[in-house]
């Protein structure tokens, strides 16, 4: 089920670029920013006199405060949260995968002076440091926002992958491409990287339910992208001044992000067991 909660959401949010971005709008799904309930230029108001709509085949999760679809935000809210797990992971993985793998590969100095910026880096609180960043420099940018959290992940996936390397480094058949004398490089691009990276795998999906938070935090404080792009945390907070009116409209993205949340966890546990039981198998 987690998978397929998964499935979904990356589907959703690939339609959703698609139809915006591609194809202005011509796919059934609805604008995530048109006011349903229409302006009237005679008195500069939103409103027909009709109430928000609730639950009902038009709107299949009802509409906000202002008569937006909630259905096609929380559809186009899955890109904002796909985009920084796919930078972030990526940075960590490739950036920091490698770090530590060539560590815990070489040992001797290079890791002591990598370790040790790591652990520099790890003693600032990530999220607070990401907030004073963002709050500093106004920056309200999407894939800029994504490189800052990919950057903040890399010393956390450079001492899993250490971790792995040093492990994996003992191992017999790693032990024996060194006694033939193959080289060095060789070995760690052949032998060591291809078995710490289903670790680092594994890790990803954790660590980007840890970042979907980030962002969902970032969003219901205000300091991400820019207003009225659809994020589930901005969703929340806009939601909230009107929850004793219509609480739904809380509860719609709080689930979205919990339900993603908790199924990148359980992904992530799905492969940490697969390559535990490869791992006893080498």
């Amino acid at each position: 089920m987690a998978s397929i909660w998964l499935f979904l959401v990356f589907f959703g949010a690939i339609y959703a670029k698609i139809d915006t971005g591609l194809l202005g709008g011509s796919l059934p799904l609805q604008n995530p920013n048109f006011q349903t309930n229409g302006f009237d230029p005679a008195t500069s108001t939103f409103g027909s006199g009709e109430p928000i709509a609730g639950v009902s085949t038009a709107h299949w999760l009802g509409t906000d405060a202002i008569a937006r679809d909630t259905f096609a935000r929380i559809v186009h809210g899955g890109w904002v949260s796909l985009v920084v797990v796919v930078v972030s992971a990526g940075c960590g993985i490739i950036i920091g995968g490698f770090l530590g793998s060539l560590v815990g590969f070489v040992r001797g100095r290079t890791e002591t002076i990598v370790m040790a910026s790591v652990d520099v880096i790890l003693a600032f609180p990530a999220l607070v440091l990401l907030l004073a960043l963002v709050s500093i420099f106004e920056v309200r940018n999407l894939f800029v926002i994504s490189a800052v959290i990919g950057v903040l992940s890399i010393p956390a996936y450079t001492r899993v992958a250490r971790a792995n390397s040093l492990a994996v480094s003992s191992r017999e058949f790693v032990t024996a491409a060194r006694a033939i004398g193959t080289k060095p490089s060789r070995i760690l691009f052949r032998e060591v990287i291809p078995n710490v990276l289903p670790t680092l795998l594994a890790y990803a999906m954790v660590a980007a339910a840890f970042v979907v938070v980030v962002e969902g935090s970032l969003s219901f404080l205000g300091l991400s992208v820019q207003l009225p792009t659809a994020t589930w945390g901005n969703m929340i907070n806009q939601a909230r001044r009107d929850i004793k009116i219509n609480v739904a409209q809380v509860i719609w993205p709080s689930l979205a992000l919990s339900i993603t949340v908790l199924s990148l966890n359980q992904v992530g546990d799905f492969f940490q067991q697969r390559r535990e039981v490869r791992g006893s198998n080498l």
